[in-house]
């Protein structure tokens, strides 16, 4: 049992580790090729892999209504969220948008409280708010760069990424009970696919001269980051209770952070190291004493 428990772990640690190499893989992608191309490539690889896995898709109980649920999930991601992470990535560094994603576990708490009623303590409140408020401060002390050319609207944007993404944990906490989580990240893959090909093609010249550095970033996303990190996050749920496993989402900004040091040469100025300390020490509070339970079975596909 106890082995089992440490695999959960290394599995779980793992598939953040993923998530959070995602945003260095799509500034090295976005040099090469368009960001709408970049990612209907991603949700096109992903798409076939589950296509190829379809034997394992698990439970499927559609009840009356639930169309408008997983319309409403797939709008918020992949739709929106990588809409608003591609415009965001454009405009500020790996670093500073993977410090904003550590704000997604405290906002579906937040969101569970306003839309399903769940209870949130007051010191998840208090948690909540520090790590905004490190998140608007690290916005606003960050530095125009060659990574970063507009940090505070970049920011902003990955901070509305965020808002969709925990639009998309809050509709997968009332459908999970009905669809396994490969079914629905499937749809989110395959929906993906669909969405962003007009796009791109309409809005985006065809790629031209990609690198096989390029290529292999894209496959590294769709096949990697997508599948894989999925596949292991679900396999460490699996083995614990899903409050514990939400909370290793907190690892994300640490990974980006030290893949962006040794990947990108992206360095934080001080004010921002305070910065993402306020943050982190947020994160640490709410999770201190009256934890919010998360969704169960939501797999982000960043």
């Amino acid at each position: 049992m106890e082995r089992l428990k440490t695999g959960a772990i290394g599995c779980l640690v793992l598939a953040m580790a993923l998530w959070g190499s995602a945003f260095i893989g799509l500034k090295i992608a976005f040099e090469e090729l368009p960001p709408l191309w970049v990612i209907f490539g991603r949700m096109a690889l992903g798409s076939l892999v589950f296509v190829l896995a379809w034997r394992w898709r698990g439970r499927w109980e559609y009840r009356r209504g639930d169309w408008k649920y997983l319309i409403g999930l797939a709008v918020c991601e992949p739709c929106l969220y990588f809409v608003f992470e591609a415009l965001a990535l454009e405009r500020t560094s790996a670093s500073q948008a993977g410090m904003i994603t550590a704000l997604l576990p405290l906002m579906v708490a937040v969101g569970a409280f306003f839309v399903l009623g769940e209870r949130v303590g007051k010191v998840t409140w208090a948690g909540f708010l520090l790590a905004l408020l490190g998140a608007v401060w690290l916005s606003l002390a960050g530095e125009a760069s060659e990574q970063a050319p507009a940090p505070l609207l970049g920011n902003f944007l990955e901070f509305l990424a965020m808002v969709s993404a925990t639009g998309y944990m809050l509709i997968v906490k009332r459908l999970a009970s009905r669809y396994s989580a490969f079914l629905l990240t499937a749809m989110q893959a395959w929906t993906g696919a669909l969405f962003f090909l007009p796009l791109a093609l309409v809005f985006e010249p065809l790629p031209a001269d990609v690198s096989l550095r390029g290529w292999l970033t894209v496959a590294y996303l769709g096949v990697v980051v997508t599948v894989g990190a999925y596949g292991l996050y679900n396999y460490g749920l699996s083995l614990m209770p899903a409050s514990q496993a939400s909370g290793f989402i907190n690892l994300i900004p640490v990974f980006t952070l030290l893949f962006a040091a040794l990947l990108l040469g992206e360095r934080l100025n001080a004010p921002q190291l305070c910065a993402a300390g306020l943050v982190f020490l947020g994160v640490l509070l709410s999770q201190w004493k009256g934890r919010v339970e998360a969704p169960p079975a939501s797999a982000t596909l960043d």
